[in-house]
């Protein structure tokens, strides 16, 4: 069957060898498939992915770095036979989900990061018949198959801190800002502020329901706290509750994942600020603790998702609580994958790009 091969840090067309579902799995021809920002940088740099992934403790089933691999986590397909034994609660022509892990006899492969079975950007997959589920009837394939970088938003709200009238800054609208603004306002929470350089971006953020959207290249989204009702000074925010007001802790989702970007969240929230941290900076950053220690600012760390949260997130595109019409702006066959990375580095000319290797 034919697979995009991520081959010597270049990404190869090739055919790679059929695949027989084992007992408990189901094979699955692959619908539609999300290219993911991780996606995008380990291209290059998958080995030192997986050295602060080893470095941090995370298990990797013997996963070689320099080896093939056939990159797709971010997808919908439907069944085409059980492996022995399988329960079969959901039939062959089914269209599916799943967290993107495979249970094998080896081990668990994580799938777009695996040498033994391949991701979305091939033909057919193995999945777990225990992890997949069913995309309810009438919601559209390309639509399920964002489950999965929703799920990255759902979880970085479920671990923010926010009180019932709390305001939040979404710094960076790329997929994982968007995936935390569409949680977000699914869950009723705002004014929610969105900031991101990109006109097509701060777009998107819009249409998924962010109340203030802003230029930083014109205005520091840190000027609107206090319009809000946050006072951003210790002292000032003293002085409100003594004289019996109040205001919702503020809350900051770093979504970009660069260099000196937390450090400069420290020093611009409200005093007494949490800020999640959902960009993934990938080299070795630089903060000033005595800043963070002085506004008493709580960093959390967040990453992925639980199963709950991904089934909850199929449910809310299902029932409509996220319109994600417009946020896929290519799509593209198997010979199309290695342009669609380099056009998906231009962050005005798509938002998502999924690959159909049916196309």
């Amino acid at each position: 069957m034919r697979a995009v091969v991520r081959r010597d840090k270049q990404l190869v067309c090739d055919e790679i060898p059929e695949l027989e579902p084992a007992a408990g799995q189901v094979l699955v021809r692959t619908l539609a498939c999300g290219i993911c920002g991780s996606d995008l940088h380990a291209l290059h740099h998958m080995e030192h992915m997986i050295e602060l992934g080893r470095r941090g403790g995370g298990g990797d089933n013997g996963f070689d770095p320099a080896a093939d691999t056939v990159f797709g986590h971010e997808f919908c397909a439907e069944i085409l036979d059980h492996g022995p034994g399988s329960a079969k609660a959901l039939k062959a022509g089914a269209r599916v989900v799943s967290i993107p892990a495979t249970l094998t006899a080896t081990g668990v492969e994580l799938l777009g990061f695996s040498n033994r079975l391949p991701g979305g950007f091939a033909e057919r997959m193995i999945l777990s018949e225990q992890l997949v589920l069913e995309a309810p009837n009438g919601l559209p394939t390309e639509t399920a198959a964002l489950t999965e970088p929703f799920a990255v938003g759902f979880h970085a709200v479920a671990k923010a801190r926010m009180d019932a009238n709390s305001v939040c800054l979404v710094v960076g609208c790329g997929p994982v800002g968007l995936a935390v603004i569409a949680a977000l306002k699914a869950q009723g929470h705002g004014p929610v502020i969105a900031a991101d350089f990109s006109p097509r971006r701060r777009a998107a953020a819009e249409k998924l329901g962010a109340d203030v959207v802003i230029d930083p290249a014109k205005e520091s989204p840190h000027d609107r706290w206090e319009g809000l009702g946050v006072p951003k000074a210790r002292g000032a925010q003293q002085m409100v509750r003594m004289m019996g007001g109040s205001f919702g802790r503020p809350v900051v989702f770093e979504c970009v994942g660069a260099p000196g970007v937390l450090e400069s969240l420290i020093e611009a929230a409200p005093a007494g600020a949490q800020i999640v941290v959902a960009g993934v900076c990938m080299e070795t950053d630089r903060i000033e603790p005595s800043i963070a220690i002085t506004k008493e600012i709580e960093l959390t760390f967040v990453f992925g998702y639980t199963p709950e949260e991904f089934a909850g997130t199929l449910r809310s595109l299902a029932e409509g609580q996220i319109d994600v019409e417009g946020l896929v702006t290519g799509r593209v066959g198997l010979d199309g994958v290695a342009g669609a990375f380099s056009a998906l580095g231009d962050p005005e000319a798509h938002v998502k790009i999924l690959v159909t290797p049916a196309a």
